[in-house]
Formats: C-alpha cells, sequence, structure tokens
C-alpha cells in the first residue's frame, strides 16, 4: 500500500463556476514535491492541477479514465510496457483499468481531468 503521506491531494473543489482560476499564482504558493488540488467541477467530472516532482506509486482505477495535460516541466507515465512521455502543451488519456505510474524528473504542472468520485490514489 501506497504511502499517503507523502502525497497532499486536496479533494475539495477550490474555484465556484464562473470564479477566476489563476494558475501561476497555486504553483507559485505550492512548496510540496507531490501535490494536487481539485480546481473545478464539471458536470461528473473535475479539472484538478498537479504540481508534482519525483514519482507516484504504480496503481490504476478500475472504472475511471484519467486525462494528464502538462502546462510546465515534463511528465513521464510508465505502463507495463512502455513509457509516454508529455511535454509542455502536451497530453494523454489514461484508459480505466490500466495499471500507471506518473514520475516528474524536475518540477512539472500539470491539468487533470477525471470523475470527481476517482480516488486518485488508485484500486
Amino acid at each position: 500500500m501506497p504511502d499517503k503521506t507523502k502525497y497532499n491531494q486536496q479533494m475539495n473543489v477550490k474555484y465556484k463556476h464562473l470564479e477566476l482560476i489563476d494558475v501561476p499564482a497555486i504553483v507559485a504558493e505550492c512548496k510540496e514535491k507531490w501535490f494536487n488540488q481539485t480546481l473545478t467541477e464539471i458536470n461528473d467530472s473535475v479539472a484538478r492541477i498537479g504540481i508534482v516532482e519525483g514519482e507516484y506509486h504504480w496503481h490504476k482505477h478500475d472504472n475511471d479514465d484519467e486525462f494528464f495535460f502538462v502546462l510546465e516541466g515534463e511528465l513521464f507515465i510508465d505502463l507495463e510496457d512502455k513509457t509516454i512521455v508529455l511535454k509542455p502543451m502536451q497530453g494523454v488519456t489514461i484508459t480505466k483499468g490500466v495499471m500507471h505510474r506518473p514520475r516528474a524528473p524536475k518540477k512539472t504542472v500539470m491539468l487533470m481531468v477525471e470523475t470527481k468520485t476517482i480516488d486518485p490514489i488508485g484500486n
């Protein structure tokens, strides 16, 4: 079981509809190595910001697809048979049930879109 204490995962919705979301301000305030914050709710999904450096654990989401879009830095998403490398302004959708491990060799800022009921730790 992964050590959840090394991840700061804020699942609360921080911004209401029609409220400005200032990503550079969020990034400037973040001092942690692995931080996720739910930004807003869109129907049955949410948009989250991830400010990450280092490795997450191997996991999967049995019932949910997960979309990653890099704004700054570089994100590696290890799969069982290959690694997907995302640079700024690139994204990928990880299909439900697929084992994966995100990792960032340097500070990386990404947006994630996923269902609001997903557990980021995985199944």
